[in-house]
């Protein structure tokens, strides 16, 4: 069975491909843009493509013919989204399109990956039957996305929503919460994490189990993957100062209006998950993944 992966040069694509190409069942198709930065280039095909073209898209699955199309490839700084909103719509929106129509004419079983940013933050934990309200143009352009998924003509799909995803990726200059903390408190630096938002953590080797448990048993409808602990940033950066045995004393408890950002963040959001578990999903808490993540950064 032929499986098509887009996005595949960031950090769940960095994921979904090992964890596929581990299963003799599935051949692997990875596209991105520009040329294939995972550490892993051999066992599968790679191809570079512009998602914002509908030609190039119609051109790959015409070509590959995919039964499953994995849609991780999306503009998720929220920041960006809100600074480019033309480039988020673009990519977020109209890449979805064309991959859906692409996709319905292939027959593939199609699964978009989404965000807890559906989500205005007033009532989570949030079930997958909750009403989505999001309060940023990052999450207003995942809405767009999740509605066009859910009113396509696609023989089958299932949304996977995620939240705050951390992880190791290949590229040393993507930070997560994990590194972002242990850097600067080796260095000595004092840092103002949020203490009023609330979100359950993922870690990235949880999500792509979870995508690939909904894609092996066809699991179609929205799905809810995540971990099971309601954590602020701040709960985060202690345990991951007091696992590196780092000085909890250069962390400063702030509240989310001491920043400017351009971009509005939900304060509480957070899954119930337990439709995932139903699949078979079992999510690491977050101290498990903070020791998966530590062993896998770079000395």
């Amino acid at each position: 069975m032929k499986v098509l992966i887009t996005g595949s040069n960031g950090l769940l694509g960095q994921h979904l491909i090992p964890l596929f190409l581990q299963d003799e069942r599935y051949q692997v198709i990875a596209t991105g843009r520009g040329p294939n930065r995972l550490p892993l280039q051999q066992g599968y095909v790679y191809e570079a493509v512009n998602l914002r073209d509908a030609a190039s898209v119609n051109h790959l699955l015409e070509k590959h013919q995919p039964a499953v199309v994995i849609h991780a490839a999306a503009m998720t700084q929220v920041d960006d989204c809100e600074r480019n909103k033309d480039a988020c719509w673009d990519t977020n929106v109209g890449a979805t399109r064309f991959l859906i129509q692409a996709s319905e004419r292939q027959g593939a079983f199609f699964v978009f990956l989404s965000t807890d940013f559906v989500f205005d933050g007033l009532q989570g934990p949030y079930s997958e039957d909750d009403p989505v309200n999001p309060i940023s143009y990052y999450g207003s352009s995942k809405v767009a996305g999740e509605r066009m998924v859910a009113n396509s003509k696609l023989a089958a799909w299932a949304i996977v929503r995620t939240i705050l995803v951390y992880g190791v990726a290949a590229d040393p200059k993507r930070s997560n919460i994990i590194t972002w903390v242990k850097n600067n408190l080796e260095q000595g630096k004092k840092l103002k994490v949020v203490e009023d938002q609330w979100r359950t953590p993922t870690l990235v080797q949880d999500l792509a189990e979870g995508c690939k448990l909904i894609v092996d048993q066809q699991a179609k409808g929205i799905f809810h993957i995540s971990g099971d602990e309601l954590l602020t940033p701040y709960d985060m950066a202690v345990q991951t100062a007091q696992y590196f045995n780092l000085d909890t004393k250069l962390l400063e408890k702030v509240n989310a209006s001491t920043f400017t950002q351009p971009a509005k963040r939900p304060a509480r959001t957070g899954f119930v998950i337990d439709k995932a578990k139903e699949l078979g999903f079992k999510p690491h808490s977050f101290a498990e993944g903070l020791e998966i993540v530590a062993k896998e950064i770079p000395v």
